[in-house]
């Protein structure tokens, strides 16, 4: 009778849940653009994540994470049985320290990022797992390993939510789902992967061993954050910019034309050539990061204080889209390269659609009419 009672408040607490759930209307921002294919939301966003070296450090350190911190879970079957001569209780012991410690990794994870920036908190969590693995390798007694079992669990959870948030904080809105996407495949592939290589070094050397190889590669882990350590972003602001409008056009085209060619003429004094084209490094990559192609820079042989950027999208969506992923942290580059830009008014922009010639010529009339409809067209970006 008991259980059935508790099983009828759990499912009216589950109905109340779905019913709020149901009725729920969040207020909803007016999409201004239609939403990318699958296909290319995905390239957008490895693209994204493989011109960000702030991502890529963090799959890096992930990556490294997952495969040497998985050593000890992969062989917590065999620490029972070998090393302190236990069975399947004591290794249900171990598995529920190393859960216990999670749970107490996961609540004081927040005060401890607040007292701690998330570099020095992950190479805790690098070094607080080695010394698990050390413990696990060298102790005879379960119930120090079972104390080694909850400071790794807590070093797990530590580890991982530190890689999770410098992620969320590296990435605008737009991307943060592909990113994260990014960040688990290359830990969790670690972890796989590791799996497979802590299973064949046990095999090959003892358990003891493996778990002595895999503490060594921990504390490497933990020195690597000396040349690649985590970024710490609480001063980006990755927020959209806002700044951009589409422009007013006079040929009449759909958001699907294209090729749309992009050039952006600066004036630069011979004095500022190498700080323009320090900052232009910068542009190029937050340019192709956002999707531009083939870009370019070009310096005019008549006039050397001429200089030319230029990119493509494939259509006019894109290059919108373009626009609209610029955040404020970008925006430095802008403001750095109009300070630089001498000539009279602002650097000059000019917008133009790649068209071809000859056979088409006699049909231009009919193709132009399929391409374009007036502006007035309601499929029209705006």
């Amino acid at each position: 009778m008991g259980a059935f009672a508790a099983f009828a408040v759990n499912a009216v607490s589950y109905l109340g849940l779905i019913v709020v759930l149901a009725r729920w209307q969040p207020p909803r921002p007016p999409r201004a653009l239609t939403p990318e294919t699958l296909g290319s939301a995905m390239a957008a966003g490895i693209r994204y994540v493989a011109m960000s070296p702030n991502l890529g450090v963090v799959l890096l350190r992930g990556a490294v994470f997952g495969i040497t911190a998985i050593a000890v879970q992969a062989l917590m079957p065999l620490i029972a049985r070998d090393l302190i001569q236990g069975g399947p209780l004591t290794f249900g012991l171990l598995l529920g320290a190393f859960g216990a410690g999670a749970v107490g990794g996961a609540l004081s994870s927040t005060r401890l990022r607040q007292a701690l920036s998330l570099e020095a908190l992950l190479r805790i969590a690098f070094l607080s797992f080695a010394i698990c693995a050390v413990a696990a390798e060298l102790s005879s007694f379960a119930i120090l390993t079972i104390v080694a079992m909850a400071l790794g669990g807590a070093s797990w959870v530590l580890a991982l939510s530190s890689f999770n948030a410098t992620v969320q904080l590296s990435s605008p809105r737009w991307v943060v789902g592909r990113a994260l996407a990014r960040y688990q495949m290359a830990t969790f592939g670690g972890m796989a992967f590791g799996s497979w290589l802590w299973g064949v070094a046990a095999e090959a050397y003892g358990t003891a061993d493996a778990l002595l190889m895999s503490a060594g590669v921990l504390v490497a882990g933990a020195a690597l954050g000396l040349w690649l350590p985590l970024p710490e972003m609480k001063t980006l602001n990755l927020d959209p910019l806002e700044r951009w409008r589409e422009p007013d056009i006079a040929v009449d085209i759909l958001p699907r034309s294209g090729l749309v060619v992009i050039t952006i003429e600066y004036a630069i004094r011979e004095a500022d050539m190498v700080a323009f084209l320090a900052v232009m490094e910068e542009r190029r990559r937050i340019r192709r990061r956002d999707g531009a192609r083939h870009w370019t820079l070009l310096r005019d042989l008549e006039n050397p204080e001429i200089w030319i950027e230029r990119y493509h999208n494939p259509t006019w969506l894109d290059y919108v889209r373009h626009n609209q992923r610029i955040t404020q942290a970008d925006a430095a580059v802008g403001e750095r390269l109009r300070a630089l830009h001498q000539g009279p008014g602002r650097p000059r922009v000019r917008r133009m659609i790649e068209r071809q010639t000859g056979g088409l010529t006699s049909d231009l009339g009919h193709r132009v009419h399929d391409l374009a409809d007036p502006l007035t067209d309601p499929t029209r970006t705006s």
